[in-house]
């Protein structure tokens, strides 16, 4: 008897899980993207800063991908600036939509962490060692027919993307009622470039009303404050050496493209 209510819930769960895989993606998920850019606002505004090139964003001044993810880390939006997705780093895909969760997710509603923040504290011997590997990326979010990718059709978009990624490029995203509404993440240049196209593309769409963070600004701002190896204040980032430095845009993001809640 036992032996036949085992097998006849095994068959109960095998079928329901053939009948959700058919089910078409918006009947499995309804992710709540209200309040965040669709595809084509995310990809205007990247395609704007990224065309401000190497002299205001430092870095290579290649193209970029980019990734907003909900409060539940469920993929909203992942769009690339360039005419194709080969003119971005293939790679730099799944690591945009990564960096978006992982601000979303380490971030709060009174405090604000960009992925740069949390650099110091995941390295080996430090009081975060290890939480790169905490969260692995979601398997079914990141394969797909590859013509879809960076479209409103991406295989991403209504799924939780997971993953953690402890360089810049993402930063958590606040409406102007102070309330966190996701994430946001850039990949495809040196991660310094990709915290300032991050840093630009946010303010431009009035998502920046950051509450508090641990940068000298007390916002969630890149620090550059390694000196032997070690952040002082166990918060900070490497400079990026490759490309143009980005160090002095990040020292002065604050200053010409300030957080806070923005008048409509």
């Amino acid at each position: 008897m036992i032996a036949s209510h085992t097998a006849t819930g095994f068959r109960l769960v095998i079928a329901l899980g053939a009948a959700c895989a058919a089910l078409p993606l918006a009947a499995q998920m309804k992710p709540d993207c209200s309040g965040l850019p669709d595809a084509g606002r995310l990809r205007s505004v990247v395609q704007s800063v990224v065309k401000e090139g190497a002299s205001k964003n430092g870095g290579m001044g290649n193209q970029e991908w980019a990734a907003v993810v909900n409060r539940d880390g469920v993929v909203c939006a992942i769009v690339f600036s360039g005419t194709t997705r080969s003119d971005q780093w293939p790679g730099s895909r799944v690591i945009a939509a990564e960096k978006a969760n992982t601000a979303n997710a380490l971030s709060g509603r009174d405090y604000a962490l960009s992925t740069a923040n949390v650099y110091a504290a995941a390295q080996p011997g430090q009081s975060l060692y290890s939480l790169a590997t905490a969260a692995p990326p979601n398997p079914l979010a990141v394969f797909g027919n590859p013509t879809t990718f960076g479209t409103p059709t991406d295989p991403m978009v209504g799924k939780a993307i997971g993953g953690i990624i402890v360089f810049a490029g993402g930063l958590p995203l606040y409406a102007n009622d102070g309330k966190i509404v996701g994430g946001l993440g850039l990949s495809g240049d040196t991660s310094c470039t990709d915290h300032v196209i991050a840093w630009k593309v946010r303010h431009e769409l009035h998502l920046d009303a950051v509450p508090m963070g641990p940068s000298p600004d007390h916002n969630d701002n890149l620090i550059l404050d390694f000196n032997n190896g070690v952040s002082q204040s166990g918060f900070g980032h490497p400079s990026c050496k490759g490309g143009n430095q980005a160090d002095g845009i990040i020292q002065d993001l604050s200053k010409n493209f300030p957080t806070g809640p923005k008048s409509k």
